[in-house]
């Protein structure tokens, strides 16, 4: 298990930093995360503890003012997670959601009185009032549509220059996940689906999504782009796809795997 949530930092494990300053993350010259000796000798503020990841107690904090000249880089956040080894993503995403959620819950809604830290995990508390509030997670589903040796792939208008991806949509409240993947394919291209299959998730903290992907196989329905969402839409075979996201996303393990089943004749079926 990549984490665990103890209450206090354990004294006998090494201890592990995430930096922010702004929008900008600090990396060692190795493209790592600072450890206790490179957190040392800054002016740091919002020391934070947030659990023990891979053995090692993980911190957040905060640049509060210039510190001395070290080795390493300051990094936007979506550029620093492309530059971490894949075991530290998941350390990182967690820093950046709750830096996020700290930023954002410092008053209570229901009553404006200052939030304070909860002593036995990430919440914050109103003692003017009582309420609690816990770090947000939007859910979000993306599915892999597949018909044949073909998988239909789009883009948005934000996305970079060629790129096209899975399709994706957040779940509306009193939705189930199955519904939401049925709703957005719908919404965003007119087609319908069936043999729906769960196959993975991600922690993507921009700002605090939790990508949940799945397979579908193609029912019926033309292709027609929502305006405004969907700039461009197609069936693509999966022995010449076009350009997709960067290897950090689910969106490029989705489309890999659900090409690679599908080159071997092995269609994944589902409910």
């Amino acid at each position: 298990m990549p984490f665990e949530l103890p209450a206090q930092p354990d004294p006998h494990l090494p201890e592990r930093w995430c930096i922010f300053d702004g929008p900008l993350l600090w990396l060692t010259s190795d493209g790592a995360l600072p450890d206790a000796q490179g957190a040392a000798g800054r002016s740091l503020g919002g020391r934070h503890f947030l659990g023990c990841h891979e053995g090692v107690n993980l911190f957040l904090a905060e640049e509060v003012a210039p510190s001395p000249d070290r080795p390493g880089q300051w990094l936007p956040l979506r550029q620093a997670l492309m530059t971490l080894s894949a075991n530290l993503v998941p350390a990182v995403a967690r820093a950046a959601q709750i830096r996020q959620f700290r930023h954002t819950h410092r008053y209570c809604g229901h009553c404006a009185a200052p939030l304070y830290p909860h002593a036995h995990d990430q919440g914050l508390a109103c003692r003017a009032c009582g309420q609690m509030y816990y770090p947000r997670l939007s859910p979000a589903m993306m599915v892999a549509v597949w018909r044949g040796e073909e998988l239909l792939l789009a883009r948005s208008p934000h996305f970079a220059p060629g790129i096209y991806s899975a399709l994706a949509g957040f779940v509306e409240p009193g939705e189930t996940l199955e519904e939401c993947v049925h709703r957005e394919t719908h919404e965003e291209v007119g087609v319908t689906v069936h043999n729906l299959r769960y196959v993975g998730s991600q922690s993507w903290p921009f700002p605090h999504s939790l990508m949940l992907a799945f397979t579908a196989e193609y029912r019926d329905g033309v292709l027609t782009p929502q305006p405004g969402e969907i700039e461009a839409a197609g069936w693509f075979s999966v022995h010449d796809l076009p350009e997709i996201p960067r290897q950090l996303s689910i969106a490029h393990w989705l489309i890999t795997r659900t090409a690679r089943w599908l080159r071997a004749g092995r269609p994944e079926s589902g409910a």
